[in-house]
């Protein structure tokens, strides 16, 4: 009898723990209109939630996204793909140009206006063509980005 209460009980907090087990992964699933966060490599936590990256200026922006394929430089690289140079870059005196590759893409270098406010398209613009060399003063404002979309 002992063994039989002793095999009843084991088999019930056995199954007590394959129950709690499963309703905690049901509960770490995510649920329809709840955020999706992709954590990066960063200390600072999350870059992307809802699709959307969160950094909260342009540096930020190039050191997290456009740095993988650009170089933290700007020197661009060749490899898998060719990455051009931002540094120095006179297409880039035009800000026009890189608003319009950031939001709308091309070649190889994907759209990521999806992605980003138009606030951010603009501090990532204006970070670029005032760093690695590029001196260009006028600036791209938000109002330029939205009337690009």
């Amino acid at each position: 009898m002992r063994k039989t209460t002793t095999a009843l009980a084991f088999a019930a907090i056995t199954a007590l723990g394959a129950v709690s087990a499963a309703l905690a992964q049901d509960a770490a699933q995510p649920k329809p209109g709840d955020p999706v966060v992709v954590q990066s490599g960063d200390p600072d936590g999350a870059f992307v939630t809802n699709g959307k990256f969160m950094e909260p200026d342009g540096e930020k922006i190039y050191r997290r996204v456009c740095a993988a394929c650009h170089m933290p430089d700007g020197m661009g690289a060749t490899g898998a793909g060719t990455y051009p140079a931002l540094a120095k870059n006179s297409k880039l005196a035009a800000g026009g140009y890189p608003t319009f590759v950031i939001v709308k893409g091309l070649n190889g270098m994907p759209a990521l206006g999806d992605m980003m406010t138009d606030q951010q398209v603009a501090d990532t613009v204006n970070y670029v063509r005032t760093h690695f060399g590029n001196k260009y003063k006028d600036v791209v404002k938000a109002a330029d980005v939205k009337a690009l979309r």
